[in-house]
């Protein structure tokens, strides 16, 4: 008995019905993101582990997809690496490769590799699958999409502030009420140096990363681990509960990091784009959070995080200013910021709330009903004239009964169906049904594409 096929967990076939929606969405963002200049890049979906290791900190290296050398791989290791049963060892020896992270680092290494051709500030937007070893759970998969926009080659905080205006867009085109939460790493890395353990920001910064999924509870008990004082965690607990505005966080902040040069400059940065964002009627709320952190070590200026307010998930976009990424490939000096949408996401927030278009303007608009050979041979220039003037349109492959044909046509959700048959080729006309309302009317052969345009 033939086994039954299966997936591996955390990805996802898509159907047709859902690459619509899915299309959707990628339309909707590709065209803010050129709307702002940025062109279009795709990177291979392996990268050579040499560029991905090192990048992500260590719980990102623990998620890193990692791929077995081809041919006989494990034929040179010795026997006593193999006895030792160290899996970090061995797999440094049989696997060079592996499938990326995300879609930064391997842009960090095309900006590298190519520098000399590219003309900076470089701007891109980059669609693309990832892959993540995590457990998988409603709203996090193994497998998923990013929409990346990224900026290097500038220091010029209008990107942070242009990359808020493009998220302001997109959630409105796709009308998903947003929240953007911004912090800054600088501002996190002034609060490390005043509470006392300035060499400890990456675990101070990963901790209270947790804080929305873990609480602040076992954030301190993490913080205990990783070997930070009593005192250090008493001090940080009024920093991560400031309230108010976020001009009246960030004056309070002034006061608390007024001997931290780094935490000040942070602020500084924070106040520029603030002050650019009120006179650009942004629409979405942008809350200063100082507990956001992402975990991801490569930040070092202004991080964002977007909240969906009407479903439960978690953030579906994220990015953040690095002021030396590529400087890992040995290009110093290359400040970069960039956004991601994550599209898996966005999709399962807009299917919960039914906020995807009801029209089938991506999918067929017109069904001909095939009633034989001498009725194909008829249909077939309609068919291309509708087709060249932008209408989808299809004829059904064989003479089939008229049921099936009208509920192939009703699956699939096509809003009109044409007939014609040997009446209607000697009237010149199409006898036109539509399958929401049921109506059926006679139209002329040459105003055909002129009522449908109308109506699809």
């Amino acid at each position: 008995m033939a086994q039954t096929p299966s997936i591996p967990k955390g990805t996802r076939d898509y159907s047709p019905e859902i690459m619509v929606k899915r299309n959707y969405i990628f339309d909707t963002i590709k065209s803010v993101f050129k709307l702002y200049g940025y062109m279009p890049l795709e990177t291979p979906a392996m990268e050579n582990l040499s560029t991905l290791m090192g990048k992500y900190g260590e719980e990102g290296d623990k998620l890193l997809f990692k791929i077995l050398n081809s041919g006989d791989f494990i034929g040179h290791i010795p026997d006593t690496d193999l006895l030792e049963k160290n899996s970090i060892k061995l797999t440094n020896k049989i696997s060079e490769k592996g499938l990326r992270y995300d879609l930064t680092v391997p842009f960090a290494r095309f900006v590298v590799q190519h520098q000399n051709e590219l003309t900076f500030p470089f701007k891109r937007y980059q669609i693309q699958p990832v892959w993540r070893a995590d457990r998988p759970q409603k709203g996090r998969y193994r497998e998923f999409y990013q929409c990346d926009v990224d900026v290097v080659g500038s220091d010029s905080l209008l990107h942070e502030v242009e990359l808020i205006q493009m998220v302001d867009e997109v959630y409105r085109r796709l009308k998903i009420n947003v929240r953007l939460l911004i912090n800054n790493r600088k501002i996190l890395a002034g609060i490390a140096e005043t509470i006392g353990h300035p060499e400890q920001l990456t675990d101070i910064t990963v901790a209270i990363d947790k804080m929305d999924k873990i609480g602040l509870e076992n954030v301190n008990a993490e913080l205990r681990e990783k070997g930070l004082a009593e005192e250090a965690i008493t001090k940080l607990q009024p920093i991560l509960h400031l309230s108010g505005s976020n001009q009246e966080k960030l004056e309070k902040l002034r006061l608390i990091l007024k001997d931290s040069p780094i935490g000040l400059k942070g602020i500084e940065e924070l106040e520029i784009v603030f002050n650019y964002l009120r006179d650009l009627d942004i629409a979405i709320e942008i809350k200063l959070d100082l507990t956001l952190a992402r975990g991801l070590s490569y930040y070092t200026g202004a991080i964002f995080e977007v909240k969906a307010l009407d479903a439960e998930i978690g953030s579906i976009t994220g990015g953040g200013r690095y002021d030396d990424l590529t400087g890992i490939f040995g290009l110093k000096n290359m400040s970069g910021v960039g956004i991601s949408f994550g599209a898996d996401r966005i999709f399962d927030v807009m299917n919960q709330l039914d906020l995807f278009p009801k029209d089938n303007k991506t999918t067929t608009q017109v069904l001909f009903v095939n009633f034989g050979a001498t009725e194909e041979k008829y249909c077939l220039p309609l068919l291309k004239t509708l087709r060249t003037a932008g209408i989808n349109a299809e004829i059904y492959p064989e003479a089939a009964k008229m049921k099936k044909q009208m509920t192939y046509a009703d699956k699939k959700g096509i809003p009109f169906v044409a007939l014609v048959g040997e009446n209607e080729m000697n009237a010149g006309i199409v006898s036109l049904k539509n399958m929401v309302t049921g109506e059926q009317e006679n139209i002329k052969v040459p105003e055909l594409t002129e009522y449908l345009k109308t109506k699809v």
